[in-house]
């Protein structure tokens, strides 16, 4: 036991030179109660603002004739690098503990020797064995269907392919819960008298694109929102075209000039006008070693006042770009400097904080990417990529209109039709044959999150926002949200054309069903011609990072700790549509962990901020977004709580960007992450609970947002103090 502050300072002197980084405030150590269990989907707090037991808690019944005999699944993510884990075709993926009391001896049911689970879609077939049970708890096989039901039978043998002995106990997933509205039920009364014109914008709204195969109500088509249309002004046939992105070494002490200015792109097979910095499309790569610090003159020239924030960077207060807060944003014909130093590896961006549902979507962001002096920083590749990975919605007549006085799309953010890579929608990339190529993956898009895949070539993840992983790990996709990175290594062995794609699930909300989406990203085209350097053997170990494992060892003991913070997700709504208050009603039976894409185009697009408001809110005062006054003093380290919560019109997954400090998360649902890396962005699924360790290393005022730019708009953001 730790006696004096001599001996505290002492010994996290001697833990990585972290002196003074872990909970010391006001002179002396925080007081904290003793550790809490953790969380468990299947037997939630009410006290305590936790996971959905409806969504991740399954509730298993006994069949006709058993009695005495109860059971519940929790579903749970294990073992993953995301904070939600799905196949390479975009189905959630489920580790399955089954709890289960009252089980008889198998031999008093007939001639049985084992229990065992199953999972199955509803039509009962294909039917996966998921291994043998009993009383107690027993961590199964992977669940992985998008409807499926769970069955425990009394079998002969625990290794058959499907059951023939008696059912024991049932249960249903959530998702099965999802129907088709009855038609004459909804349709009655649907669009009350007087009311069909009521939520009709101002004219000139062309209609948004619908992807194909979805069906809308046709009340619903008649929905415009309450705003004016805007695009950029300037005629395309004007500007000069965008210029692919350029490699911008910078030295320590360096300066850069960055103009946020209109360009001409070519999509659809016509030229329209876009943003981009210095005429590029995305803007300069800037390459920068670490600890170095350069100075940014940044010209605005296009038609809104703008700022640059750099995204994860734990930069002077002063230089945060956020408008209102760390300085007034930038006019048409301004100018503002920029000092910006770079203590991290890793891979970053930078992008403007006004309006960026507007000036990111259309083209304002680059990377930057800071370079260790570790020569070993990564495990070898033969080379590098840096992909930015965006969408845009894209009509008839080019990008469709935004809001002038409020954003559009705020109940679910602006998913887009158009998949971009480095701004390019045929993007391409030759590779040899065995080459491993690292990429450095950043997530631009305004909403949507993706499921990135390479045709089945194998997938090692390296790195994260801030630094790498304790281990690296295996995967067959990476799900990445708005503003998150990862760093992943891919070892291209078949040679041909290798489709970087986007798979995913989506919800058809007419039908009731799911609905599987593929959209190509780009090509990597793998020669005949073998490389050179064969990494193969170095590529199949999955290396363990000792500098970063050395480096966390000091924040291990806070994981067990209960939290000093929570932070409550939530919306309200107000005058929505009849008709769609009515369907959003019935729509939410179910919530899928990640709403993987726009099927519900018109409802989506019509609502504004004057509709939909998306909250943070503080438990312990009720406190709501910018009414919340959150203060630490610099070097503490706090765990909060951050709750999705599932019981809202329209529940949607959050990725939470925390700026100019960094965090560990530590569990999502309770569950444990064994696999840690610096983090400024987070995932948050639908009706999850994640508890994240904030190193609160960096003085100012600093906001914490959902990086949904719609939803940033419509609110969903909040200023914490570092004195």
């Amino acid at each position: 036991m730790i006696t004096g502050v001599a001996e505290r300072t002492r010994r996290w002197r001697t833990a990585a030179g972290l002196a003074g980084l872990l909970a010391l405030a006001g002179g002396g150590w925080i007081a904290r109660p003793s550790a809490r269990p953790a969380l468990d989907v299947c037997a939630p707090d009410t006290t305590i603002p936790g996971p959905s037991h409806d969504l991740y808690c399954v509730p298993l019944l006994p069949a006709p004739g058993v009695t005495g005999v109860t059971g519940e699944a929790a579903l749970t993510w294990r073992g993953w690098p995301f904070t939600v884990a799905v196949t390479p075709d975009g189905v959630t993926r489920f580790r399955a503990e089954l709890r289960l009391t009252g089980l008889p001896p198998v031999e008093s049911l007939g001639p049985y020797r084992h229990y065992v689970a199953w999972v199955a879609p509803p039509l009962m077939a294909p039917m996966v064995n998921l291994g043998e049970v009993g009383n107690g708890r027993t961590e199964t096989g992977p669940v992985a269907f998008n409807k499926f039901v769970l069955l425990v039978t009394a079998e002969s043998t625990a290794t058959g392919t499907w059951p023939t002995g008696k059912v024991v106990v049932r249960g249903q997933g959530a998702s099965t819960r999802m129907i088709p509205p009855d038609f004459m039920q909804f349709t009655l009364g649907a669009v009350p008298a007087g009311t069909e014109d009521r939520h009709d914008g101002p004219g000139g709204w062309p209609t948004p694109p619908m992807r194909a195969g979805l069906q809308m109500w046709p009340v619903m088509m008649r929905l415009r929102p309450a705003v004016v249309p805007v695009l950029p002004a300037p005629p395309p046939e004007s500007l000069p075209p965008a210029r692919p992105r350029e490699i911008l070494p910078v030295a320590d002490g360096d300066t850069v000039a960055l103009t946020a200015g209109f360009v001409r792109r070519r999509l659809g097979g016509r030229d329209v006008t876009m943003y981009g910095f210095n005429g590029q499309y995305p803007g300069p790569l800037l390459w920068v070693p670490q600890a170095a610090t350069i100075t940014v003159d940044f010209r605005n020239t296009i038609d809104w006042p703008s700022t640059i924030h750099w995204h994860g960077v734990r930069l002077d207060n002063r230089f945060d770009g956020v408008p209102g807060v760390t300085q007034d944003p930038v006019p048409p014909g301004g100018r503002f400097r920029y000092r910006v130093r770079f203590p991290d590896a890793g891979i970053y961006w930078y992008h403007p904080h006004v309006r960026e549902d507007i000036q990111q979507d259309l083209g304002l962001y680059g990377n930057i990417l800071v370079r260790s002096p570790r020569p070993d920083f990564y495990s070898p590749a033969n080379r590098e990529e840096v992909l930015m990975l965006d969408d845009l919605l894209v009509g008839a007549d080019g990008p469709a209109p935004y809001g002038r006085e409020r954003a559009t799309h705020t109940l679910m953010g602006r998913f887009g039709n158009v998949f971009l890579i480095n701004g390019d929608p045929d993007y391409r990339l030759a590779v040899l044959r065995g080459e491993v190529v690292r990429f450095f993956l950043t997530n631009v898009s305004n909403t949507r999150t993706f499921n990135l895949s390479f045709g089945g070539a194998r997938i090692k993840v390296v790195g994260a926002d801030i630094g790498n992983f304790e281990r690296e790990r295996w995967v067959e996709s990476v799900v990445i949200a708005p503003a998150e990175r990862y760093v992943i290594h891919v070892r291209f062995d078949l040679t041909g054309p290798v489709a970087i794609e986007n798979r995913v699930q989506g919800i058809d909300h007419v039908n009731g069903t799911f609905l599987a989406e593929v959209d190509t990203l780009g090509t990597v085209r793998v020669a005949e011609t073998v490389v050179g350097r064969d990494l193969g053997a170095t590529f199949a170990r999955a290396r363990e990072d000792s500098a970063v494992i050395d480096g966390l060892a000091p924040y291990r003991r806070m994981v067990t700790q209960p939290p000093d913070r929570t932070l409550v997700l939530t919306m309200r709504t107000a005058d929505l549509p009849f008709t769609v208050a009515r369907l959003m009603t019935l729509d939410s039976m179910y919530f899928n962990p990640v709403e993987w894409s726009g099927t519900m185009p018109f409802m989506n697009w019509a609502s504004t901020p004057t509709e939909v408001q998306w909250i943070l809110r503080d438990p312990a005062t009720e406190r709501e977004n910018m009414a919340i006054d959150w203060r630490f003093h610099r070097g503490q380290v706090v765990k909060v709580r951050l709750v999705n919560e599932r019981r809202v019109l329209h529940a949607m997954q959050h990725p939470i960007h925390i700026h100019g400090q960094r965090f560990l998360i530590l569990d999502v649902n309770g569950v444990p992450n064994d696999d840690l890396a610096w983090k400024d962005t987070i995932l948050l699924p639908v009706g999850a609970t994640a508890d994240i360790l904030l190193e609160l290393s960096n003085p100012g005022r600093w906001m914490l947002h959902c990086h949904i730019a719609e939803h940033l708009e419509s609110g969903m953001h909040m200023i914490f103090t570092v004195e």
